[in-house]
């Protein structure tokens, strides 16, 4: 059904329930990462229901650009908040991630169950070198954008040594650009400036229920009362989650320190899920040995084939998790896993409410460009090199799975390569990509087993 509006006629007023079944809507279809997502929002809600106006809705885009974690569902959050009040940002914001884990268990499930299947690991054998192409894309891009500079590539090229000669945890990178940008906005303001991207001209696509000129409603002005009840709200929920996963197995138990560590890499997704998975890695293998590396990299493959965030990915890592760890005990291995997916998206998620809730009134008090733009332009030159340095490990792990001293895998590489060039020269999309290098890794494993 279309549901464009002619561009003369003015939008009625949206109820609760029709804005529900929007964002269920969303939560089923938001394939194509976080551009996709937002392509998808903005002609939905900008230009066929005209829900919002293009202004208001990249000034909301802009900001939730500059927080940790996933933009795109930031930015359902927000304007699901704007609309609709507290419960409205939480429904928007739940319903765009809750489908995408309900999936994700179920494939996870499989996953553990079946993966040792001659035919499932004819398609894990085709999917991992597309992943590691992915991977290789996904710094591209974010570089095509982000090194406008010498700068700019001599923070990359810094941020990748950092990590792969040294070892040095992504924090401390985040921190170390986040301090070069900082005192760069200072000593050359020019060099930091976020490009054009998101912040260009509005265009008008007919009058919005929420318009340019639309009185800032009275739930969404600025009020240090709301700002600090937020803040106390999210920390009471974050610490009441916490003291229960204590109390049921202690502070060193494996959902309590899932639900801590996943805190730590909340805070620090500048830059989309590419950028935090190094540390998601470093963390959840080399640290907690939750799951191995390659399971790492078959959890970001399925993570690519559900909608919503990709950062859900941290769901896999979670069951795997708690399903190896026996995070539930006598409940077994599957309670174990869908109590560790849903703990660990739990506290993935928690901070971006509070970030949206919290800061959205101060944020409509300020239409405008949003200044302070400087650290996350570092940063994301930062999360050049970090990725880039994600998908040499994979395409490592992939092509010699023995190391150096093993045989190079030929039909790994090849499929790694054809990958690449689907995603560079044919612009391929990355459900028929994967699709089509899991029937050639599922032929492969069946050729080679005869």
């Amino acid at each position: 059904m279309d549901t464009t509006l002619p561009e003369q006629s003015s939008p009625a007023s949206v109820s609760f329930a029709e804005a529900f079944r929007f964002w269920l809507k969303l939560g089923l279809v938001s394939f194509g990462g976080p551009a996709g997502q937002i392509a998808i929002m903005h002609t939905e809600l900008v230009e066929r229901r005209r829900w919002i106006s293009e202004k208001r809705f990249l000034h909301a885009l802009n900001y939730c650009m500059l927080l940790p974690g996933p933009e795109a569902q930031q930015l359902a959050t927000y304007i699901g908040w704007l609309m609709h009040r507290t419960p409205g940002g939480i429904v928007a914001g739940a319903l765009f991630v809750l489908p995408s884990l309900c999936i994700l268990i179920a494939l996870s499930w499989i996953y553990m169950r079946f993966g040792h299947v001659p035919a499932v690991e004819g398609v894990f054998y085709g999917i991992k070198p597309a992943v590691a192409a992915l991977v290789l894309h996904a710094a591209h891009r974010i570089g095509g954008r982000a090194l406008k500079n010498r700068w700019m590539w001599g923070i990359a090229a810094a941020s990748f040594i950092a990590i792969f000669a040294f070892d040095t945890p992504f924090p401390v990178i985040v921190a170390l650009a986040a301090l070069i940008g900082y005192l760069g906005s200072r000593w050359v303001p020019g060099v930091f400036a976020l490009g054009g991207g998101h912040g260009a001209a509005a265009k008008r696509h007919g009058t919005a229920l929420i318009d340019d000129d639309t009185p800032t409603p009275a739930h969404a002005r600025w009020s240090r009362v709301f700002l600090a009840k937020v803040i106390g709200v999210g920390l009471g929920v974050w610490l009441l989650a916490m003291a229960g996963l204590v109390a049921f197995r202690g502070l060193d138990g494996t959902l309590a320190q899932m639900g801590i560590f996943f805190t730590k890499a909340a805070l620090l997704t500048f830059g989309g899920a590419y950028a935090v998975l190094p540390y998601v890695y470093q963390g959840a293998v080399e640290q907690h040995h939750w799951l191995s590396g390659p399971q790492m990299m078959d959890g970001l493959a399925l993570g690519e084939t559900t909608p919503g965030p990709l950062i859900i990915v941290v769901a896999f890592v979670g069951f795997v998790g708690g399903w190896l760890q026996d995070a539930l005990g006598v409940a077994g291995p599957f309670a174990g896993g869908v109590a560790a997916a849903t703990v660990v998206t739990f506290f993935t998620f928690l901070p971006s409410f509070v970030f949206i809730l919290a800061g959205g009134p101060l944020i409509e008090a300020t239409h405008g460009r949003l200044g302070f733009t400087a650290p996350l332009s570092a940063i994301t030159a930062a999360v050049v090199g970090v990725i880039l340095n994600l998908a040499l490990f994979f395409v490592y792990h992939v092509v010699w799975p023995q190391g150096f001293a093993g045989r190079l895998d030929v039909a790994s590489a090849a499929i790694a390569v054809a990958a690449a060039v689907a995603l560079f020269r044919f612009k391929v999309g990355v459900i028929p990509l994967l699709a089509g290098c899991a029937a050639v890794g599922l032929v492969a494993t069946l050729l080679q087993s005869h």
